[in-house]
């Protein structure tokens, strides 16, 4: 009889195979990394050059969102796909927390909806919302990236969530545009060393797994 032991799959697999076949519930977080992070330097980009008193560039009012909002939609369907074949051979209680976690996104920004939309109408200041959407969504993203990263003991993803929370809170002090520069160059910065630095992560996480002390954690 024929026993696969790690050594004997990896002798048929290599790069990237290799990884995914070891790292069953871990989620390859590489096109949705990419995608938000050009999301960023061409949405939030465009906008900067486009707003405030003395404009860069004359664009119509609707091609930041467009870029913007292009690029987020592409990583969520990235992110969507990567959770889902993660989850394939995650444990139910992983499977779960998943889930949970999707559907964190739905609820967290449901509530940035209604606490913009109220402050503004409140307030009568309708143009707070130029404000405040673009660094309140940076926020929810890094808070929901600190709890995945925490549940799935990703350190990479939550390091990402730290950084996203705080240039986005800290760009509120710079007003428009300031705040786009913020968001295009340092957060779309920190998505890129995030990409770069994804492939590392999960090659370490694939030796750890086929080291003896990762075979003896899955086995209790």
């Amino acid at each position: 009889m024929f026993t696969a032991t790690p050594d004997t799959v990896t002798t048929h697999l290599s790069g990237e195979d290799a990884i995914t076949t070891h790292l069953s519930g871990e989620v390859d977080n590489r096109a949705t990394y990419i995608s938000f992070g050009l999301a960023y330097v061409l949405g939030h980009g465009a906008a900067a050059l486009s707003k405030g008193a003395s404009p860069l560039l004359d664009l119509p009012g609707w091609v930041p969102t467009v870029l913007l909002g292009s690029g987020l939609a592409v990583g969520t369907v990235h992110a969507t796909i990567a959770a889902t074949r993660a989850q394939r051979g995650a444990s139910r209680s992983d499977a779960l927390s998943g889930k949970l976690l999707g559907a964190s996104w739905v609820s967290a920004f449901t509530a940035l909806f209604l606490a913009i939309t109220g402050l503004a109408y409140t307030l009568d200041l309708p143009d707070l919302q130029t404000m405040l959407w673009p660094t309140g969504s940076g926020l929810i993203v890094g808070l929901i990236y600190l709890a995945e990263g925490a549940v799935r003991r990703n350190l990479l993803h939550y390091g990402l969530g730290t950084w996203l929370a705080l240039i986005s809170t800290a760009a509120l002090f710079l007003g428009t545009p300031g705040l786009f520069w913020v968001l295009a160059i340092a957060g779309g910065g920190g998505y890129a060393v995030a990409s770069v630095l994804e492939p590392r992560r999960l090659t370490a996480r694939a030796k750890h797994a086929q080291s003896p002390s990762g075979m003896m954690r899955k086995v209790m």
